[in-house]
């Protein structure tokens, strides 16, 4: 029981690592968009949304004192990990294919009308097109550092979930 409850603070420590990690990778986003001058697409901007999803669920799930709400928070922070895979992988596509847009016309004004765009403008409204390539940051583009975020985020929750299923208490 003792190893049970040292387990449990050992991965809410993880979560609120996770967490971290995915607020201080949007934080990088804004320095690029402010410092940099680099303006975020719409796939940009849902990419926001979801390290921000795995950061929230993160911080939530190391709020619990079981393993069920850890559990299920982070089933939903590596839903969002899963989510985000699929949003970098697009973005990446269409920056390998230029002449190929990423529905910015159709995006737009989804994600510009989402409420965070109203409550945060600086933050979550597009200002660029996702067929713009910025210089690569250590060889990757922002995009691949993206996909390589969510990875990262997504394979040690679905390990940990793996890990710990037998644990519900």
């Amino acid at each position: 029981m003792n190893n049970d409850n040292a387990m449990l603070r050992r991965e809410r420590s993880l979560l609120v690592l996770l967490g971290l990690v995915c607020v201080g990778l949007v934080a990088g986003a804004l320095y690029l968009q402010y410092i940099k001058h680099e303006d975020p697409c719409p796939l940009c901007i849902i990419q926001r949304y979801f390290f921000l999803l795995i950061a929230i669920f993160a911080f939530l799930g190391a709020r619990f004192n079981s393993w069920r709400g850890v559990r299920l928070l982070e089933v939903l922070a590596a839903l969002s990990a899963l989510a985000g895979v699929v949003t970098a992988a697009r973005h990446v596509y269409v920056q390998a294919n230029p002449g190929f847009s990423c529905g910015f016309d159709a995006l737009q004004p989804v994600v510009d009308s989402l409420p965070p765009a109203h409550w945060l403008p600086g933050v979550f409204k597009v200002a660029g097109l996702c067929e713009t390539a910025y210089p690569p940051i250590f060889g990757l583009t922002l995009p691949m550092w993206a996909l390589v975020g969510f990875v990262l985020a997504f394979i040690p929750l679905a390990l940990s979930l793996m890990r710990n299923r037998g644990r519900i208490s």
